[in-house]
């Protein structure tokens, strides 16, 4: 995949996003739906701790991506949905990612959502990647 951050936008945030991805000529795409704090058992987790749901739906991401044989670096693009957004739980929510894939943290397109709800009163935290699969 290749990133960009033209000279003509922000570079301030390039440590986490690209203002530009682009996949790889001839790559397939695969779009993994919004992983929420659940796990395989069916039971919500973090109760209402940003961080730990956070936490739990990067790892539900990274389960997706082994089950496709990608790795985050092939992340093309992110969006996290967020409830109850301050700008207080981004370096907290960030976090939580850096804890599930520490060195290997997708750099790519990103879009964070302040939203109202998710489809379940209890989740918080919602994430959906779009890859460029190798």
């Amino acid at each position: 995949m290749e990133t960009l951050n033209p000279s003509s936008l922000t570079d301030a945030f390039s440590h986490l996003i690209a203002q530009i991805a682009i996949s790889p000529p001839g790559a397939r795409l695969a779009a993994i739906s919004g992983q929420v704090a659940i796990d395989r058992s069916g039971q919500l987790v973090g109760g209402d701790n940003h961080a730990a749901q956070a936490r739990q739906c990067f790892g539900n991401v990274l389960d997706s991506l082994v089950a496709i044989k990608a790795d985050p670096k092939d992340i093309l693009q992110m969006k996290i949905y967020v409830v109850r957004h301050t700008p207080d739980l981004v370096p907290v929510i960030f976090g939580a990612g850096a804890d599930v894939f520490g060195d290997n943290w997708p750099v790519c397109a990103s879009t964070w959502i302040g939203v109202e709800a998710l489809a379940r009163p209890q989740w918080l935290v919602e994430i959906e990647v779009l890859v460029a699969l190798p």
